[in-house]
């Protein structure tokens, strides 16, 4: 007993992680690390110097979740042609994410955030007890820095709202 009450007194209290909001263009996007529907760890630092378009989806194989991937994917090539690498995040496990990218033919990576830790880094929970994550995306530029937030997200027109904003910067 005695030990306990002297490990409680000495060990660090882990505060709970809670979010304090979307980031803002010019914000620093928070450094990350996760792994990709293969299994493989894919971090922020594997994309510095380019730029690239984080969306955080729900869940996988959802409507509104595959209508948004769906438009992401049939508009690649156009985001290629610009320069953007696109890069999804839900709290999925990998290998639901990857009978996602197989099922709808996903040219890009979909990772998997099951601490949370960065949905709620980036606004898109409130803590990391939340279900799942928000529909918000993030344009985040060559040097690591936001340069457009989407934080109202529709799902059918999102691809064609970012390429928008690409083409009228």
């Amino acid at each position: 007993m005695r030990i306990l009450l002297v490990l409680a007194l000495i060990l660090p209290v882990v505060p709970r992680v809670e979010a304090s909001g979307l980031l803002k263009p010019g914000d620093s996007f928070p450094a990350w690390s996760l792994r990709d529907q293969t299994g493989v760890k894919v971090s922020s630092a594997d994309l510095a110097g380019k730029t690239y378009l984080l969306w955080f989806f729900p869940k996988a194989m959802t409507p509104g979740c595959t209508a948004e991937g769906r438009g992401l994917r049939d508009e690649f090539a156009d985001f290629r042609a610009r320069g953007v690498e696109i890069v999804g995040v839900s709290f999925d496990d990998p290998v639901t994410n990857a009978a996602f990218v197989k099922t709808e033919g996903f040219p890009f990576r979909l990772l998997s955030d099951e601490s949370h830790k960065l949905a709620v880094s980036a606004g898109a929970a409130d803590s990391a007890d939340a279900p799942v994550a928000r529909r918000v995306s993030y344009l985040v530029a060559p040097d690591g820095k936001i340069r457009r937030v989407y934080g109202s997200v529709n799902p059918t027109s999102h691809a064609k709202d970012v390429l928008g904003d690409l083409a009228h910067p």
